[in-house]
């Protein structure tokens, strides 16, 4: 098992999970505004989605899709279509709070997102990522060759849905303690605004790319 290898992809994810984005955005605010096990179920949602990423690139089928610019158009189109939509909604929700007289009340109550919810949620918002699979994609034609054994694929692959659930659970359980929920209430409209805001930056991102490149 090649361990230089498995320990330069962990260093690499995590620098990518630690960057600001989607994924991250959306664990910030479930974690404040709905229940632990909602934001929980959200990080694990993420985790599962990037390993479908690990094991669609080490498989070929990442790249298969991003070498078939119709399918590769239509994974973008997807994936910023939903960003969008989801963008608007916090915006929208942060919109709504801040016009309504009863704001901090409504924040508190949240919207009482289920563990399936949290967890889709999660789950679409990474795997609907077009970004997402062009860093994997890329990240795996670097690092991974043909020599590299399935020990060390299925260990890679392992590795980077551990430190992703670890990391985003780590997220949604320290800002979902009470005392740190109670303290953000006030900020809930402006983290709605926020997060809609970085969904949209993104959905409008890949719709540029796609204005380019025709």
């Amino acid at each position: 098992m090649d361990f230089q290898l498995l320990i330069s992809l962990a260093v690499v994810h995590l620098i990518a999970l630690a960057s600001p984005g989607p994924d991250f955005a959306l664990v910030v605010r479930l974690a404040t505004q709905e229940s632990r096990a909602a934001a929980v179920a959200s990080a694990m949602g993420i985790a599962v989605a990037i390993l479908g990423h690990t094991l669609l690139s080490l498989t070929g089928v990442n790249l298969l899709i991003k070498s078939s610019e119709v399918l590769f158009t239509l994974v973008q189109l997807t994936g910023a279509s939903y960003l969008a939509w989801m963008g608007l909604g916090a915006v929208k929700a942060a919109w709504q709070h801040w016009q309504d007289k009863f704001t901090l009340e409504l924040c508190t109550k949240g919207k009482g997102l289920t563990v399936y919810q949290g967890f889709m949620q999660g789950l679409y918002t990474n795997i609907l990522n077009p970004k997402a699979l062009v860093f994997f994609i890329t990240l795996f034609s670097t690092l991974i060759t043909p020599q590299i054994s399935l020990a060390t694929k299925s260990a890679a692959a392992t590795l980077l849905f551990g430190l992703s659930f670890i990391w985003f659970s780590f997220i949604a359980i320290v800002l979902s303690k009470p005392n740190i929920q109670l303290k953000m209430k006030q900020a809930s409209p402006l983290i709605n605004l926020m997060t809609g805001l970085v969904f949209i930056l993104v959905a409008l991102m890949i719709i540029s790319g796609l204005l380019t490149s025709l």
